[in-house]
């Protein structure tokens, strides 16, 4: 069972919260190879390159936890899942609509799915921050 205090120290909240900024950026941006940027959003084929970008999420979620609180790092996992659902969701709806960058629908199906990832690291974060608060 995750265990969050009633308190949580500021610096913890702080630092975690900008680890999970800075594993995003590098995570969906600079890590993330045009192979998968494309191929997660091919009608066929996807899972793959799905899994790959997923996993490297997943893999630095582990690696933040594993620095804190090791027997959380399973959450690494759970980060990957969610993470591919909610890109896996952009793809379809992208593709249903035949949007592209042109559009505003576009963007602000971006916009959601950045913060549906951001959200994710809110909560993340708020977990890593309690673990390294009662260390």
């Amino acid at each position: 069972m995750i265990d969050i205090p009633e308190q949580i120290s500021t610096a913890w909240i702080a630092a975690a919260s900008v680890a999970f900024l800075i594993k995003h950026f590098l995570a969906d941006f600079l890590l993330q190879t045009d192979w998968m940027a494309a191929g997660k959003d091919r009608p066929k084929g996807w899972l793959l390159p799905l899994a790959a970008h997923a996993g490297v999420h997943g893999a630095m979620t582990a690696a933040l936890f594993l620095v804190v609180a090791p027997s959380l790092a399973w959450l690494g996992f759970v980060d990957m899942l969610v993470h591919g659902v909610i890109d896996r969701l952009k793809s379809m709806s992208t593709r249903r609509k035949a949007l592209t960058p042109r559009q505003t629908a576009f963007w602000w199906l971006f916009g959601l799915d950045q913060t549906l990832h951001h959200l994710t690291h809110i909560g993340l974060a708020i977990v890593l921050a309690a673990a390294g608060s009662v260390a």
